[in-house]
């Protein structure tokens, strides 16, 4: 499973450096921190780690319920998606005046990144 976490965590973080990659000038318009002209190495860093956790707790997850394959995997992706980013995202646009775009942004690239890593991980299984 280690390799199966390593693997897919280096594709996840490289499908989401892509959708920033190509909503980058979105995300400059509408954050301070996507203006930026590049993150530093120790958010890299930082946003890997993170990367790793996702892949993790998601295998995790996968096993405890049974999840078998990609279907049941991106099924799984979806219901995760749905109750935990686009859920925190959307209370940051309600109680923080985060801009709709902006969370729709970054909403995008949590189904994307989870949507990699369902794959990856169901087809490792």
């Amino acid at each position: 499973m280690v390799i199966a976490v390593l693997v897919t965590s280096v594709a996840a973080f490289a499908a989401s450096a892509a959708w920033y990659g190509v909503f980058g000038p979105v995300w400059a318009r509408l954050s301070p921190a996507g203006a930026a002209a590049a993150p530093s190495p120790w958010r890299m860093g930082a946003e890997f780690a993170r990367t790793v956790v996702l892949v993790t707790a998601f295998a995790l997850l996968a096993r405890a319920v049974g999840v078998d394959g990609v279907p049941g995997a991106l099924g799984l992706a979806l219901a995760v998606w749905a109750g935990f980013p686009a859920v925190i995202l959307a209370g940051s646009v309600l109680h923080e005046r985060v801009p709709v775009r902006l969370a729709a942004l970054h909403a995008g690239d949590w189904l994307v990144k989870i949507a990699v890593v369902a794959v990856l991980l169901g087809v490792w299984r």
